[in-house]
């Protein structure tokens, strides 16, 4: 693996991956900016004497996270003892961090940049309602309330990243009773394997240092953008940071960013409605609901 990340042309046998599936990941992964291994390790499971009967070998390690990444999209009947792997593996290596990353989850997380067959789906519509306008207008007057207590006697500047926020940082600062300024960042989509990090495609256009700055997202689910970016904007020495997220889906997690202000917490389905997309649409929906299944799988 090349020091930057950048994936070898595998032609030259420097780095084969089993599966196009595996390239795709490590290209999210460098669009993140974040170091990868490729099956660094095995880790044996099992032994007869001196002779290994079972191992596992993750097929990713995040050096940035400490993390084993293991995914699961090559064939789904493997899944059962993927996860017999993993739990064997954490007790008998408690001090190593893995992850099993599930086809829904890895497809979802490529369709957000453009991949995978999420990314071709046709609009599907909406299958329930997850939470209700008044109910969301109640939980978002409670938090600008709450920002409104911490921050007394302050002014703190909103950074909003375009543009699933619209909707909620609109209604936010409404509901905030102090002097607040706003901005706006902007990331670009990741667009193939020459990217290497997130781009900001539009930086702040004022200065935060010494300032106290409210991070607004509209859902955290694997929390590596938002790493990103709160790594990014400390980087500029604020007086203090803090996110404020409409939805967490923490299901989805794996980078454990700190979320002071959390609206709703939501299970491991994929989200419309109230600034929210799917291909553009539904961003204008007054609610915020899941999409029907797709009948294709």
């Amino acid at each position: 693996m090349t020091d930057d990340n950048r994936l070898p042309d595998e032609a030259d046998g420097s780095l084969a991956f089993a599966h196009p599936s595996e390239r795709e990941f490590a290209q999210i992964l460098d669009f993140y900016g974040l170091k990868w291994e490729y099956e660094p390790r095995s880790f044996p499971l099992k032994w007869e004497g001196d002779r290994v009967l079972e191992m596992l070998t993750p097929d990713f390690y995040l050096a940035d996270l400490d993390l084993y990444v293991e995914l699961t999209t090559l064939k789904q009947s493997l899944v059962t003892e993927k996860n017999r792997k993993i739990r064997h593996m954490g007790e008998m290596y408690p001090d190593v961090n893995v992850k099993l990353l599930y086809r829904r989850d890895y497809h979802r997380l490529l369709a957000k940049y453009g991949f995978g067959p999420l990314a071709q789906a046709e609009v599907r519509g909406i299958d329930r309602v997850l939470f209700t306008a008044p109910q969301i207008e109640r939980r978002v007057a409670q938090l600008g309330r709450q920002i409104s207590r911490d921050y007394k006697k302050r002014e703190p500047v909103l950074v909003g990243v375009l543009r699933g926020m619209l909707c909620f940082m609109a209604d936010l600062m409404r509901d905030i009773s102090l002097p607040v300024e706003v901005e706006f960042m902007a990331t670009s989509s990741y667009r193939g394997e020459d990217q290497s990090s997130v781009r900001i495609t539009k930086d702040l256009d004022a200065g935060i240092t010494g300032r106290d700055v409210v991070l607004v997202e509209d859902i955290v689910d694997s929390g590596m953008t938002l790493n990103y970016l709160v790594g990014y904007l400390r980087s500029k020495d604020p007086a203090s940071l803090e996110v404020c997220a409409l939805l967490d889906k923490r299901a989805r997690r794996i980078v454990d960013v700190p979320v002071k202000y959390v609206g709703f917490e939501i299970p491991d389905e994929f989200v419309v409605g109230y600034g929210l997309d799917y291909l553009e649409k539904y961003r204008n929906l007054p609610f915020i609901g899941t999409l029907k299944p797709d009948p294709n799988g």
